[in-house]
């Protein structure tokens, strides 16, 4: 879409007022100095009324970490805090200890009549600072067991709508629903935020789009998203209908974190691949610019709560709750094996039964010995394959002990129901090993809970028979699909899939010795101790404040509509070139340079035709017949290329292959900016390219008279990039002792002469123009869109103190794109730099008295 600033350009360089099309615009704040954007987002980033501490937190997620009771007798509610919930955990972790407020916002788990919801929502706000957001029973029935768990929970999990039954088609209606949910919680957070100063953190894949409708409110939120979910990889979640909807409302967050490298890598894969973006890794951060914004991904995977866990441990309860399982098991010398998974489809149990009956079969020894104590808790979800799971479960369970069970001995205990607390820890303390079977799982911290009871205290091991001095032991068999995984090293890692290899897992761990688990136990129990929930929220929010760092210092407004919106930020020195002043300064200066790269900057990048338009050419050339200009092409391309291409433009000035050979009018000879180049390097160089492009599909190798460029603009978005950063290394490497630099740009790595760049170009044209007239420059445009142009904007810049200029000389850096960059000015695309051409040839049009087609 076009840029306001150009709707009117025409009647600008004609001197005109530009009309409004009887259309009032409210002008949100008057241009002081030319060039300057106003702050547009003055009216949007206005603070609330509500003063906050510094140092406050809105945590925002699907359900609020409150249980609640009603009683009918006394005509009321109870509420008490969910000691299980991971937001609780987070307060009770480090809220306390760091001096910091968190606010809950979320809804409840049992509906409120409206009659009760001011009370309710009073109380929770005063006694628990909880905000919650109630929702009519439909629109969370749509909302939730409809597109969160018929279709987003399937889909992360890598199961694909390929029929009714797996997840069911793309429901628009739902979509539907979940975005209005996620409205929902965003003016929950209106009600409360103090966008100045407040940090908000939203959890998990209820609320992907959450970001957008706050950042689309204050455009200086400090945002942070946690995924608790896998994100899977590109070639699942590109078959979603409404995939880009949710990526740009997760980039409208500040930071965004996974537990695994593997989800930050798909996110990432999917943002290169549907959304055009790339990452860089700056000082150990993965990092993404989204529309000048620094979008941070952080990868921590989410930990227990210590304490919580040593005060159940501690429960006299759990103390008689472990006597009686070590009088089920130890004293009859059996050894008990444990899963505990919600009863769901992705958790793998009847996988883990099936293994467990290999085990049986192949092992006689274990017969009679060997009990798998399986831990079924409800399912979240409901539907058909939750109670196929369940009869699945019940069926294999029954076969087993039917077949391998003997009197006072039964192969498989299941429980299919909730248990407290404290008698899951209890099992966890008997258990010999810990089974987690699931297929696939964003994180899953049984393995965790399972290891800190193991640990234990010295109660439970004078219950247990054991010494002060005892070492103790645990082991885990882990798939390797969960989000745990990879930062428990010493469990035995499974393809869940794979029941042979589960089967001798479980044999495994049986025989192995005391010492090795030992050794196992005490690896996990440092890396779990060490890496408790105060440290991943303390983590996350640490990252969430340095990245919000520069929020205030930089200058933003918003852009799109509905889910498409997205924020503009600028570093307060980078602005947007501004119609009026360039227009105005190129009509009162005499003596003008003008110097243009040709890819990417006139011609877009992604164009598959690369030769100029006519138009572009009429363009060129009314620039060039105006005596007061001096206009120069500075491409990467080759002489004849250029040659061809503008061989209608007779006084357009050319500089080939960065500027190592330059022509100043079409009728003169080519000259060379720098010694005559030895190209004998190319024998090195060119086998070592084609040995990429022979691995790389859609890569090719552009053979210039100075210079070797590797293009791999058709290649895989992430395989290409990959492969030239090898390629980057491998040349440095081979070439190290040869007179040339080698480059990476845009879609491509160049090797080329040491010494030749584009800056040569604006440093030969500048002081050309000082020895051949009486009067100095005043009037500099230079515009370019990738690195090598950052040359001649260093030139530019250096040159506006030196003798080649005037004093009062009008100077427009302009880069392609908001980045990093030298320049001073920025323009969005090809198409506004061609609309400023245009703008400036019919200046030159109306001086010269020639005609341009517009």
């Amino acid at each position: 879409m076009g840029s306001k600033s150009y709707s009117n350009l025409l009647e600008l360089a004609s001197g005109e007022s530009p009309t409004l099309g009887g259309m009032s615009h409210r002008i949100p704040r008057v241009v002081t100095a030319p060039g300057i954007v106003p702050d547009l987002d003055e009216s949007d980033d206005t603070a609330s009324d509500l003063s906050s501490p510094p140092n406050r937190t809105i945590i925002v997620a699907n359900q609020l970490p409150i249980r609640s009771a009603r009683h009918p007798e006394a005509g009321g509610w109870s509420f008490t805090w969910d000691q299980d919930s991971l937001l609780h955990q987070v307060k009770d972790s480090i809220g306390d200890r760091n001096d910091m407020e968190f606010i809950y916002i979320g809804s409840l788990r049992e509906e409120i009549p409206l009659s009760d919801q001011d009370e309710v929502a009073q109380i929770l706000l005063e006694t628990f600072n909880c905000v919650p957001a109630f929702l009519p029973a439909d629109l969370l029935s749509r909302f939730y067991h409809g597109f969160c768990k018929q279709q987003l929970w399937p889909l992360f999990h890598y199961m694909l709508p390929l029929s009714s039954d797996l997840g069911g088609r793309f429901d628009r209606s739902l979509w539907q629903a979940y975005v209005s949910v996620n409205k929902i919680f965003a003016d929950k957070i209106l009600e409360v935020i103090n966008p100045d100063d407040d940090f908000v953190w939203v959890h998990d894949y209820h609320l992907m789009i959450l970001p957008t409708f706050l950042r689309k409110r204050f455009n200086r939120v400090k945002l942070g998203f946690f995924l608790h979910s896998p994100f899977p990889s590109s070639e699942i979640y590109r078959t979603l209908p409404v995939r880009e909807e949710l990526l740009r409302s997760l980039l409208n967050s500040d930071l965004i974190g996974f537990h695994t490298f593997d989800y930050a890598r798909h996110f990432l894969s999917c943002c290169s691949r549907m959304l055009g973006l790339t990452y860089d890794s700056k000082r150990g951060y993965i990092e993404l610019e989204y529309y000048g914004r620094t979008v941070s991904i952080k990868i921590l995977p989410v930990g227990i709560h210590m304490g919580q866990l040593g005060s159940v441990l501690s429960l006299p309860e759990t103390e008689v709750k472990v006597t009686e399982l070590i009088k089920q098991f130890h004293a009859r010398d059996r050894i008990m094996l444990l899963g505990v998974d919600d009863m769901d489809i992705f958790k793998g149990i009847s996988l883990k039964l099936l293994a467990f009956e290999q085990l049986l079969m192949q092992h006689e020894e274990w017969r009679g010995r060997v009990v798998l104590v399986q831990i079924a808790n409800p399912a979240r979800g409901r539907g058909k394959d939750v109670k196929e799971v369940q009869a699945e479960s019940n069926v294999m369970v029954k076969r087993i002990n039917e077949a391998f069970g003997q009197p006072g001995y039964k192969p498989v205990i299941l429980i299919d129901k909730l248990l407290q607390f404290f008698e899951r820890m209890a099992y966890y303390v008997v258990a010999e090993c810990c089974l987690v079977t699931a297929v696939r799982d964003g994180m899953n911290l049984i393995p965790y809970e399972y290891v800190i009871a193991r640990q234990g205290n010295e109660n439970l091991d004078k219950v247990l028979g054991l010494s002060s001095s005892t070492m103790k032991k645990s082991m885990l068999v882990l798939s390797e699909f969960i989000g745990c995984s990879p930062s428990l090293s010493g469990a035995i890692r499974v393809n869940p899939w794979n029941i042979d290899a589960v089967a001798d897992a479980m044999n495994s761990a049986l025989e192995m010795a005391e010492a090795e688990k030992q050794l196992r136990h005490e690896k996990h129990y440092r890396y779990v101790s060490s890496h408790d929930v105060g440290y991943w929220a303390n983590s996350f929010l640490q990252d969430l404040e340095r990245t919000c760092k520069d929020h205030n210092r930089r200058r933003s407004w918003g852009i799109g509509f509905g889910l498409g919106f997205r924020v503009v930020a600028l570093d307060p020195n980078f602005r947007k070139l501004s119609m009026e002043h360039i227009v105005s300064a190129y009509r009162r200066t005499r003596t003008r340079a003008i110097l243009l790269d040709y890819d990417g900057t006139l011609m877009p990048q992604a164009s598959i035709k690369k030769s100029p338009c006519p138009k572009s050419i009429e363009i060129l050339n009314s620039l060039c017949h105006d005596k007061r200009n001096i206009v120069f092409l500075v491409s990467a391309r080759s002489r004849s290329t250029l040659s061809e291409w503008f061989s209608p433009c007779e006084n357009l000035g050319l500089a080939a292959e960065h500027g190592y050979f330059l022509r100043v009018t079409r009728d003169s000879e080519w000259q060379t900016c720098a010694p005559v180049a030895d190209c004998n390097w190319k024998q090195i160089a060119e086998p070592v390219m084609r040995l990429y492009t022979e691995t790389t599909d859609g890569s090719t190798i552009e053979d210039k008279e100075t210079a070797l460029v590797w293009c791999y603009e058709d290649a895989d978005p992430d395989f290409g990039p990959c492969q030239a950063k090898e390629l980057l290394g491998h040349l440095k490497s081979v070439l190290a002792n040869e007179p040339v630099s080698v480059k990476r740009g845009t879609n491509n790595v160049e090797v080329k002469p040491q010494g030749v760049n584009k800056g040569l170009v604006a440093e030969r044209l500048l002081s050309t123009m000082r020895e051949r007239g009486s009067s100095l420059v005043d009037f500099v445009l230079c515009i370019g869109d990738d690195r090598s142009d950052e040359d001649m904007f260093e030139v530019i810049s250096t040159a506006m103190t030196g003798p080649s200029l005037a004093p009062n000389t009008e100077v427009f850096a302009c880069t392609v794109g908001r980045k990093p960059s030298k320049a001073k000015y920025y323009l969005d695309d090809t198409t506004e730099i061609f609309r400023l051409m245009q703008g400036l040839a019919f200046v030159s049009q109306q001086a010269t008295g020639s005609s341009l087609p517009i």
